[in-house]
């Protein structure tokens, strides 16, 4: 055994419907004769694909793989031995082996396939803020999944009659036009954290009605995920009340002021004001 293959350093992750490259090549040339390649299912019976005699041998597949499953036939006498596997199946997700057989050496490689399952996670309690506030609503997506794969991410408030659009990501941008007014120019997203996969979204200046069910949705690769956030318990901030209870005191200071002066102006008499301190 004493080819060295070269393949990948971890498993391949793939979105359904999608083609992937299985990495299998030698450093060295190899004979043409005699030389067999063959790709399997590891530990089955199952044949992939097969290289023989110096061409493809196709009617040798298993069904399931016939026309989805190709050799780069023009590259075979570099040492390359990859398998192009088209459309992929749920079917399609595990390990396969990579046999080679030349007339004076033979080995073989594994790589495996996991399907791309698109998770997106938000806020696993409810989110509380005062009127007034800016508030975080987060919102990541799992994190082999590269920006540039991200078709779409969209943040909604759902809880009404309505889907109310709050802010939306598209072709690696953001789109601040295409909010609700009732959001424009108070939402953003945070821009140096977007190519961690993290789309949490600053709503600025929390109104009372900001109160409800908001919705981080993502399309990538022909797939989509959400998460929800919940936005409660909206009061008032400690400068709101100070400032509350300075209008009230002002308000009763101003009647009683009025009341004053009303009582000492006279009218067809005399009004005697008494104000009596304990």
């Amino acid at each position: 055994s004493g080819l060295i293959f070269h393949g990948p350093s971890g498993p391949l992750v793939a979105p359904l419907g999608s083609s992937v490259v299985l990495p299998c090549y030698v450093d060295e040339l190899l004979s043409m004769e005699d030389l067999e390649v063959e790709w399997r299912r590891a530990g089955s019976e199952t044949l992939v694909h097969l290289y023989q005699d110096g061409e493809s041998r196709p009617e040798s597949q298993q069904q399931d793989y016939h026309d989805r499953a190709h050799f780069f036939t023009d590259q075979i006498q570099h040492g390359n031995f990859s398998l192009r596997l088209d459309n992929l199946t749920a079917e399609d997700e595990g390990k396969y082996t990579c046999k080679v057989h030349s007339q004076n050496d033979s080995g073989e490689t594994v790589v495996q396939i996991k399907h791309a399952r698109l998770l997106v996670s938000g806020s696993n309690v409810s989110i509380s803020a005062s009127v007034g506030e800016d508030v975080t609503l987060n919102c990541s997506v799992d994190s082999h999944i590269t920006p540039e794969h991200i078709e779409e991410v969209s943040w909604k408030k759902t809880d009404e009659d309505e889907d109310i659009l709050v802010l939306l990501y598209q072709n690696n941008q953001t789109l601040s036009d295409s909010s609700h007014e009732r959001y424009r120019d108070r939402v953003e997203f945070f821009t140096a954290e977007i190519p961690k996969g993290n789309f949490s979204l600053r709503l600025k200046s929390v109104r009372t009605e900001d109160k409800g069910v908001y919705m981080c949705k993502v399309f990538s690769g022909g797939l989509s995920a959400n998460a929800t956030v919940e936005l409660e318990r909206l009061g008032f901030s400690v400068s709101h009340i100070m400032v509350l209870i300075l209008c009230i005191l002002a308000s009763g200071s101003a009647l009683l002021l009025c009341f004053i002066i009303y009582c000492r102006t006279p009218i067809k008499g005399k009004c005697v004001t008494k104000i009596i301190f304990k």
